[in-house]
């Protein structure tokens, strides 16, 4: 949003600098007047997004929450985080929309319509987890490139679709058969026909989960277009980035996928632990699967001020990828001692669990509350950022709010 206040506040020479040339009758322009060429849409209204959102990138839109905007069970569409590669189609025509199943482990190519996905296969329902792979990046030092995410990238939805192995089934596989890869009709930056901006997969294991899903409703309405309407694969617990949108194919392959951002250190992490800024090379990094065990305190806001003696309610989220989360604790201490959360069984796999408790606090002053998750394998989040790796992936670190006892 600094470009727009810049614009605002901007000179005929300072419009020629963003627009590339010199305005030609630029002597004309009425004041106050800003050249088409360099308004900006507004994405709060665009995408039906909270005043609170906070843009990251326009080029292409990467938008994310705060934390006190994800306190709902179930994330409404005002409050997801917006992550894009490329830019949004345009123009889609549901009826019109098709499916193409192909790939050298599929037994036959075969494409469905929309409303033959939606009438020959049996529809589920699930609250599902999702999480950008970078969520927390800003935090590495060395700062890793990519969007700077805070804590905001992640949301769980009610998602109702078909389940994407029905549709596997129906096509036939091979014996052969590793991986999927998705591809979809949004464009590449360079708009540029023949390159994807995205198209990642996973293993024919992630691909026969009961909640892996070929989506067309969210929250039970049709998929907000940003989210990827008509149809898009929603594969909880896993890096958001395999949850591909606008999917129109699906490839079933006999490797690992190499499509776009599925090579090179794109959504992987170094097999072993290395020093910060240490260089690593592509064969020896890992290709991130299922997501760490995380935590979010939604409420209350961090700041918040209470009086003396009175206890105070918190709130939150919790997720394990793959896994639940068996406990929930807190800490006003800075870590030193760690006290137990209320926490819920998730409402089916793969749906994030709610946490409360009820914090005192010894007298007044400075408190940081921290939350701390512990998944069932007994792996807990760490108190301060994990190991470092070259793209600033899977920053798990307890999340802290600020309180000010008066």
């Amino acid at each position: 949003m600094k470009r727009r206040d810049f614009v605002k506040k901007g000179t005929l020479s300072s419009f020629a600098t963003l627009i590339g040339a010199d305005i030609i009758f630029g002597s004309n322009l009425p004041d106050g007047y800003i050249p088409l060429a360099i308004q900006e849409p507004d994405p709060f209204k665009m995408f039906n997004k909270h005043k609170d959102m906070i843009v990251l990138n326009d080029k292409p839109w990467n938008i994310e929450a705060q934390a006190h905007l994800l306190d709902d069970k179930i994330t409404p569409n005002s409050c997801m985080f917006i992550r894009n590669n490329g830019l949004i189609p345009e123009n889609i025509d549901a009826k019109k929309w098709t499916l193409t199943i192909d790939g050298e482990s599929a037994k036959i190519n075969k494409i469905y319509t929309l409303t033959e996905l939606k009438t020959k296969f049996k529809q589920y329902t699930y609250q599902l987890t999702i999480e950008c792979g970078g969520n927390g990046r800003s935090e590495f030092n060395p700062t890793a490139k990519g969007n700077q995410w805070t804590l905001g990238a992640v949301h769980c939805a009610s998602w109702t679709g078909i389940r994407l192995r029905d549709v596997l089934k129906d096509v036939g596989i091979k014996n052969n058969a590793v991986y999927i890869g998705f591809h979809g009709v949004d464009l590449h930056l360079s708009q540029d026909p023949t390159k994807e901006p995205i198209s990642r997969g996973f293993p024919m294991q992630k691909a026969f989960q009961d909640e892996t899903l070929l989506a067309f409703k969210m929250n039970g309405e049709d998929i907000p277009l940003v989210h990827g309407y008509p149809l898009r694969l929603v594969a909880g617990g896993w890096p958001a980035s395999v949850s591909g949108k606008w999917v129109n194919r699906i490839s079933i392959r006999d490797q690992v996928h190499d499509g776009t951002k599925m090579t090179g250190d794109a959504y992987r992490i170094p097999c072993n632990p290395i020093a910060p800024g240490e260089k690593v090379k592509d064969e020896d990094m890992c290709i991130i699967e299922s997501m760490p065990v995380k935590s979010l305190i939604t409420y209350p806001k961090s700041g918040a001020t209470i009086k003396e003696g009175r206890s105070l309610n918190i709130r939150g989220h919790a997720w394990a990828g793959e896994l639940e989360v068996a406990k929930m604790e807190y800490s006003i201490d800075f870590g030193s001692t760690w006290k137990l959360c209320a926490i819920e069984k998730p409402l089916n796999r793969l749906a994030w669990q709610h946490f409360n408790a009820l914090v005192s606090f010894p007298r007044k002053g400075y408190y940081e509350i921290w939350a701390k998750a512990t998944d069932s394998n007994n792996k807990a989040q760490p108190m301060l950022l994990p190991g470092w790796n070259p793209k600033g992936y899977l920053n798990n670190a307890c999340h802290r709010i600020a309180v000010k006892v008066n």
